[in-house]
């Protein structure tokens, strides 16, 4: 055989070779089905003035059952057999499952945490039990793609209204048993609440932004008053009977002059320790959105433009059944501004530090 054979027969050999490892790494990576994955998340917005038609795109993924449709992000090197965390992140009154993933970007950390984030729609808006179906669905098939055995630890994460319906949603069946953890983005806190700001609700005139562009409702719509908000916390008041960690966050202008307590019965639930002096977070980068409607006038307590910070968190320690017991205030913040990206981190740190399994044990 003269060398030209040689080279043409070592090449076809390096070429099969290569087209057998790519078919192999291809063939490792769990790929989900309905949900295409890339590097950078499907509309992510920039970090400043998301475009409102990108903010109200309902997400790419398909429930089957409802055909109603929601993000789902997931590492696109996943492995079969690969530990993750799964999330089911809940929009607020009046906003979008696309504003959701920007008000608290998980979807920036979904590889170096090895994160599973669903966040739905909902038609109205508004959850209601009318959705308890579609987001059961959801959860069942992420479930059912990944492994449940490969879930160390389920979290329902929910802002303002989407916070109040997790609570609501942790005293089902279907979620107590599942759930391993609730993280509340200013939707209510277990073990008391703080006081509201006397000013805390979005302002009564509103500027010609586009609607869109908001979490909050229209001009003109129907948005939740403080006192028809206080009557939704209070028919959740009483604890729910299910066992999972608890993380509340909330911006320092909603509350009122007392601020947060310094006590949490839900701590005492599980005899975790005396909560431990803040540790602090800080910002230099703003987060991504805010609430373009309601900035004229601006109210400080409902949230003004994206910006940096500090936040303070305050753990519970030592908590019985491996349990995180943790309180986050943004300082400077109100209701609507944007996670920034190192506070976003160190809530993710507090929910990975917690005990999972839940899914192991549900038939």
């Amino acid at each position: 055989m003269n060398k030209s054979h040689q080279w043409i027969r070592l090449l076809m050999i390096t070429s099969a070779v290569s087209a057998f490892a790519l078919t192999a790494r291809a063939q490792q990576q769990v790929q989900i089905a309905g949900a295409p994955c890339a590097p950078l998340a499907f509309l992510h917005c920039p970090d400043k003035d998301c475009p409102p038609e990108r903010i109200v795109n309902p997400g790419p993924v398909v429930e089957m059952k409802t055909r109603r449709t929601y993000f789902l992000d997931y590492p696109c090197d996943l492995k079969p057999g690969e530990k993750v965390t799964f999330i089911l992140s809940l929009h607020g009154f009046g906003s979008y499952g696309n504003w959701q993933r920007h008000y608290f970007p998980l979807m920036d950390y979904k590889d170096k945490y090895r994160l599973v984030i669903a966040t739905p729609n909902s038609p109205t808006r508004s959850w209601s039990a009318d959705d308890d179906e579609y987001l059961k669905n959801i959860v069942s098939a992420v479930i059912g793609q990944i492994g449940r055995e490969n879930i160390k630890a389920f979290w329902l994460v929910g802002h303002s209204q989407g916070g109040l319906t997790s609570n609501r949603l942790l005293r089902t069946e279907f979620f107590r048993d599942r759930v391993d953890g609730w993280l509340s983005l200013s939707g209510g806190r277990l073990g008391g609440n703080p006081g509201r700001a006397a000013t805390f609700g979005p302002p009564r005139a509103a500027a010609t932004a586009a609607p869109a562009a908001a979490p909050s409702s229209a001009p003109g719509s129907t948005t939740p008053t403080p006192p028809a908000i206080s009557a939704a916390m209070a028919a959740l008041r009483e604890p729910p009977a299910a066992d999972f960690s608890f993380i509340y966050e909330t911006g320092r202008r909603e509350m009122d002059d007392k601020g947060l307590p310094e006590t949490s019965d839900w701590a005492k639930k599980y005899a975790c320790g005396p909560r431990r002096k803040p540790e602090e977070v800080a910002d230099t980068k703003a987060g991504y959105v805010y609430d373009s409607t309601r900035q004229n006038p601006p109210n400080p307590a409902w949230g003004l433009l994206p910006a940096g910070g500090k936040a303070e968190v305050y753990v519970y320690p030592d908590c019985k059944d491996g349990r995180v017991v943790a309180d986050v205030v943004r300082l400077d913040k109100g209701h609507t501004e944007g996670l920034e990206p190192n506070v976003t981190e160190a809530l993710i740190k507090l929910m990975l530090s917690a005990k999972g399994g839940k899914l192991q044990q549900t038939p």
